[in-house]
C-alpha cells in the first residue's frame, strides 16, 4: 500500500472512531422523561440522526415536540465530541422531506484545531445533569444570565428572561397545565411508566431524582404522581431566573434547533456554576402554550421553559438519570 494510500485509510479510521465516540456521548443528553427518543446510524463516514418512536410519550406528547427537542440536544452533544476530537461538520437536518424521522444527517469535512471552549464542553457533558431540589441562595449574577443568553443566540434560538410579575403569569400556566395532565387517567399510566419500575432498563426517571415532598418554589416543578426519594429542604425557593426559550416558528426544524440551543445554554450555565430545571408541562398544553406565547408579547414560538439557579453551594449533586446502553440506540453499518 503506497504512503498516500495508507494515510487515507488512517483517516478513515479515525473518522469512524470519531462518529462512534460521537453517538455514544450523545446518549448523555437530556430527555423528556429521560426517554433518549433517538436512534443513530453510524457509517464510516456519516452519522444519521433518527427519532425513535418506540420511546416516544403518546398522551404527553402526542405531535413529538419535545422528543425532537431531546433529539436536538442530542444532536448538540455530538457535534461537541466531534469539535472536539479536531472535525469540522457538515450537517443537514431534515435532510429527508419524504422521512420527517430522519432528523440529521452529519458528514466529517476536514481537520480543524481543537478549542479549549469544546474541551470543557465535552467534560462539562459528563457533568451534566437535572436537578429538581429548589435551591436557597443568592440570584444567578447578571453576567452569567447574559452568557447564557448569548450560547442560546449563537445556536439559532432566543431566551426570554422573565420579569417578577411574569413569573407569577408563569406558575399560573405551569399550576393550569398540570392540573389538566394529572386529570387524564392516560396521562397517569404513563408518567407511571415512565417513573416506575416497568420502564426499559437505562431509561426514565427513578426515584432517586425526584423529591421526598413538594418543593416550596413560586413555579411549581414537574408533578411525577407520587413522591420519591431525593431530600429537599423545607426552605423556600427565593432566588430563581426563569426564562422561555423560543423560535421563529414552529416546525420540526425549530424543535430540533431549541433542542440543540438548550443543550448549549446547559453546558455554558453548567460551567459557570448556574443549575438548569427544564420545565416542560405548559409546553405540552396546547392553551397554556399559547400562554407563554402572548407571554412573549408573540415575538416567537415558545419551546421550553428554563429555571436558572445558582448551583447548590454545598456541592452535593443530585443523582443522574440512568443511559441506555448505547448498543441499543447506535447501528453500525
Amino acid at each position: 500500500m503506497s504512503t498516500d494510500a495508507s494515510i487515507r485509510a488512517a483517516d478513515t479510521r479515525a473518522e469512524a472512531r470519531a462518529l462512534s465516540a460521537a453517538a455514544a456521548t450523545a446518549g448523555h443528553a437530556p430527555s423528556i422523561h429521560n426517554t433518549q427518543p433517538w436512534r443513530w446510524r453510524v457509517t464510516s463516514n456519516e452519522l444519521n440522526l433518527y427519532l425513535d418512536h418506540s420511546r416516544g410519550l403518546e398522551i404527553t406528547d402526542p405531535d413529538s415536540r419535545l422528543a425532537v427537542l431531546s433529539c436536538g440536544a442530542a444532536l448538540h452533544h455530538a457535534l461537541v465530541s466531534l469539535a472536539t476530537a479536531g472535525w469540522h461538520t457538515l450537517v443537514a437536518r431534515m435532510p429527508n422531506p419524504a422521512h420527517p424521522d430522519h432528523l440529521a444527517q452529519v458528514r466529517i469535512d476536514h481537520r480543524i484545531p481543537v478549542t479549549p471552549a469544546a474541551v470543557r464542553h465535552l467534560q462539562t457533558i459528563a457533568l451534566r445533569h437535572t436537578d429538581r431540589r429548589p435551591v436557597v441562595s443568592d440570584p444567578v449574577a447578571a453576567d452569567k444570565l447574559h452568557s447564557i443568553v448569548t450560547a442560546v443566540e449563537s445556536a439559532g434560538a432566543h431566551l426570554h428572561l422573565l420579569q417578577p410579575d411574569q413569573v407569577y403569569d408563569l406558575a399560573t400556566a405551569v399550576d393550569h397545565a398540570q392540573r389538566t395532565e394529572s386529570g387524564e387517567a392516560a396521562w397517569q399510566a404513563e408518567v407511571t411508566y415512565w417513573t416506575g419500575g416497568t420502564r426499559p432498563l437505562g431509561s426514565g426517571v427513578p426515584d432517586a431524582a425526584i423529591p421526598d415532598r413538594a418543593p416550596q418554589t413560586t413555579v411549581p416543578g414537574r408533578d411525577f404522581g407520587h413522591h420519591g426519594d431525593l431530600p429537599i429542604s423545607e426552605a423556600h425557593e427565593n432566588a430563581a431566573t426563569f426564562a422561555i426559550l423560543y423560535a421563529p416558528e414552529d416546525g420540526r426544524l425549530d424543535w430540533l434547533r431549541a433542542g440543540e440551543t438548550l443543550s448549549a445554554a446547559w453546558l455554558t450555565a453548567t460551567e459557570l456554576g448556574v443549575s438548569v430545571l427544564p420545565l416542560s408541562a405548559a409546553i405540552e398544553v396546547a392553551v397554556t402554550r399559547e400562554h407563554l406565547r402572548r407571554l412573549l408579547a408573540d415575538l416567537g414560538h415558545p419551546q421550553l421553559v428554563l429555571r436558572f439557579t445558582t448551583a447548590d453551594p454545598a456541592g452535593t449533586a443530585a443523582p443522574h438519570t440512568p443511559r441506555i446502553p448505547a448498543e441499543q440506540v447506535i447501528e453500525r453499518a
